[in-house]
Formats: C-alpha cells, sequence, structure tokens
C-alpha cells in the first residue's frame, strides 16, 4: 500500500495542530505547493508503507498516529509529513 505524503514546513508543533484540519482539507496536485497563513504545504508524492518503519528507527523522528483514522504524522527537523491512505486520498 503506498500512502500519500503532505509535506508542512514548520516545528511548531501548536502551529501545525491549528491548520491540520485545513491542510488535509486542501486539494493539492502532485508536487504543488501552497502557503497557509505562512506555513508552506506541499503534495510530497507517494511513499511506501515501509516508510514509517523506516523513519521510526531513525533518532528524532516522532511518530503520531491520527485516532479513529489511517493517517500517520511524522515530525522530524522543521518538517513535519502526513501520511494519507490512496484509498480515501483528501480527507474532506
Amino acid at each position: 500500500m503506498t500512502m500519500k505524503c503532505i509535506s508542512v514546513y514548520t516545528n511548531n508543533f501548536e502551529v501545525f495542530s491549528d491548520l491540520y484540519e485545513q491542510i488535509i482539507a486542501t486539494p493539492l496536485s502532485e508536487n504543488e505547493e501552497k502557503v497557509l497563513e505562512g506555513i508552506t504545504i506541499s503534495e510530497s508524492g507517494d511513499v511506501p508503507a515501509q516508510y514509517i518503519e523506516r523513519m521510526r528507527q531513525k533518532p528524532g523522528v516522532v511518530v503520531m498516529k491520527v485516532k479513529d483514522q489511517d493517517i500517520t504524522i511524522l515530525q522530524h527537523g522543521e518538517l513535519f509529513e502526513i501520511l494519507l491512505p490512496q484509498e480515501t486520498g483528501v480527507l474532506n
């Protein structure tokens, strides 16, 4: 299974959390970038399911799961990555 990856360029969890619902509701074309309230987001293509396991092994990577949805969020450095299962696409 592949997952769609949305990159969010901030290291501020509070800002990320405030924008999260808006981010996943924003339609993005492949490799498209948009700016929401001063934060750049981009559609970063598809990643394989093993990507989460590889990232989980790295120091400094925080892995979060969204309850009741099959969404994984990775935080590392100045970046959050939202991984959405391909079957559901962008949630509305």
